[in-house]
């Protein structure tokens, strides 16, 4: 066990360490404190820390769980408790999502209460996660679910702008981003290769994939009916153009360590709890297999209160105040910056290794994982980019969404199915806690420091996690694109050869 922890602090320190060298080296260009560059780095200490023992306890706990209730139940051949639990597990893991509870204490002061943004999202995944699964059991076509999904999403968006809900658009795409979080990505997931596995068919490893994207759409759905019946004035909101020092948070940090243990104790309960009335009613798993994944829970559980504690003691603050800094000094530096640190911050995200490590198994080493990774890092970094510009010029997200969105869903019908599959899981994992814990910090400051109050704040630093979540959509497919070209190419140039070989060199046996 100890080799294998110690393998996963070696992955997530070459993944934190990019992003933490760049920060560290402009801290004191631009007048930060020797307290604040010591508690960002040893924040980056304790994120790698965190992240090593988060991916451990999901690949002994999360994974399996997830593997073991989807081929559970399906080979139980009872649809309707399949899906049932499944729009129960939705929901609960959702509850679970730290991100999810960070937004909605974000716009409290709109949607009050919080908890109301989080049940309304959480039955979004929940009745998005029922027909994913349905989608596997009945084969249907992932391109076609997603194309009248997202038609449907930009028929309700067109509704909020008729209705004057504009400034709540962002909000609404960004939930769908943070849904797809450090819980819910290694569940669900495995849940589709469990439920895949089982019912098999040559097109398993395929329907393995797809759940993510899915379960991401429903959260922009439902927060999008949630907001067109809200009362809630944006102008009320407090809170978005201003965050706690890290003078502050290391004096409350005390209380920072019992609510992170708090909440995530609370959130991995839920799924835990349920998972061992599945396993007392219809699993039945061995001993030995609950044992690794109590062993996996607490790991999952350590890593995720380290991971969450460090990014708001150390992240939060400092990339607040780094965005107002370099916004006042040169908006172009802004933008440069935006573009290079988004290509390092997602090697940081925890549930990005997981699709990583996931795809290369399901595909057989088809897809490498150093070639999603860069796809997803060129991604990002362009989406940060974009974001930063609107975020410069204050126009609407629907100008980067919609081309974008067409443009993903234009490419999947010209690239294999699995590349579709998992491009549009990649852009749900790719939004995951410290895009929205660091760069959404980030992003904030910078428009407090352009002058902007909290409507233009709701209005165009939020969307960004929702960019995030669109490009790898199109990036990924490229490499699909490009796999199918070379492959045509490759078939030419074979044909040719053997058209134009030299008749003298065949040998005829008689």
């Amino acid at each position: 066990m100890s080799k294998i922890l110690l393998a996963k602090l070696k992955e997530s320190l070459i993944s934190v360490l990019p992003v933490t060298v760049i920060v560290l080296i402009l801290l004191p260009i631009f007048g930060f404190s020797v307290q604040e560059i010591v508690v960002f780095a040893v924040s980056a200490v304790l994120l790698i820390l965190g992240i090593g023992l988060f991916n451990l306890g999901a690949d002994l706990a999360m994974t399996p769980m997830g593997e073991h209730v989807g081929s559970g139940l399906t080979k139980s051949k009872k649809l309707k408790i399949l899906l049932s639990v499944c729009f129960v597990m939705g929901v609960l893991i959702t509850i679970a999502e730290p991100d999810l509870s960070v937004l909605a204490g974000q716009v409290e002061s709109v949607i009050n209460p919080s908890m109301l943004l989080i049940i309304t999202v959480g039955v979004g995944v929940g009745l998005f996660l029922v027909i994913a699964v349905a989608k596997i059991v009945f084969h249907l076509n992932l391109s076609m679910l997603l194309m009248f999904f997202y038609m449907m999403l930009f028929a309700v968006c067109a509704l909020m702008m008729e209705n004057g809900k504009i400034s709540f658009i962002p909000l609404s795409f960004d939930s769908g981003g943070v849904t797809t979080g450090p819980i819910t990505v290694p569940f669900i997931m495995a849940l589709g290769v469990g439920i895949s596995a089982t019912i098999g068919g040559r097109n398993a490893n395929e329907n393995s994939f797809g759940l993510i994207a899915l379960c991401s759409i429903g959260p922009m759905i439902a927060v999008m009916i949630l907001t067109m019946f809200s009362n809630g004035d944006t102008s009320a909101m407090s809170g978005l153009d201003s965050y706690a020092t890290v003078g502050e948070s290391l004096g409350e940090i005390g209380w920072i360590i019992l609510y992170k243990i708090k909440d995530v104790a609370i959130a991995l309960g839920l799924v835990v709890v349920f998972f061992f009335v599945l396993q007392f009613t219809v699993l039945k798993l061995p001993k030995q297999k609950l044992i690794q994944i109590g062993i996996g829970i607490a790991y999952t559980f350590l890593g995720l209160v380290i991971f969450l504690v460090a990014v708001e003691v150390g992240f939060m603050p400092i990339g607040f105040s780094l965005g107002k800094k370099i916004a006042e000094f040169n908006e172009v530096v802004l933008v440069v910056f935006g573009l290079v640190l988004g290509m390092v911050v997602v090697l940081a995200e925890p549930a990005v290794h997981v699709l990583n490590k996931q795809v290369e198994d399901i595909t057989g080493g088809g897809v490498k994982k150093l070639e999603m990774l860069i796809a997803l890092s060129i991604a990002v970094g362009i989406s940060i980019g974009l974001s930063a510009i609107r975020m410069i010029f204050g126009f609407s997200i629907l100008y980067y969404l919609i081309p974008g969105y067409l443009i993903s869903l234009g490419l999947s019908f010209f690239v294999p199915r699995m590349y579709t599959a998992i491009a549009f899981d990649s852009g749900g994992v790719a939004s995951g806690p410290l895009t929205s814990s660091f760069i959404l910090p980030l992003i904030i400051g910078s428009c407090v420091a352009l002058g902007g109050g909290t409507d233009d704040i709701l209005n165009n630093a939020f969307g960004m996690v929702a960019m995030v979540a669109m490009t790898p959509l199109i990036m990924v497919q490229v490499l699909g694109f490009k796999a199918v070209m070379l492959s045509k190419v490759r078939t030419q140039l074979e044909m040719k050869r053997i058209l134009t070989a030299d008749d003298e060199q065949i040998i005829y046996f008689k």
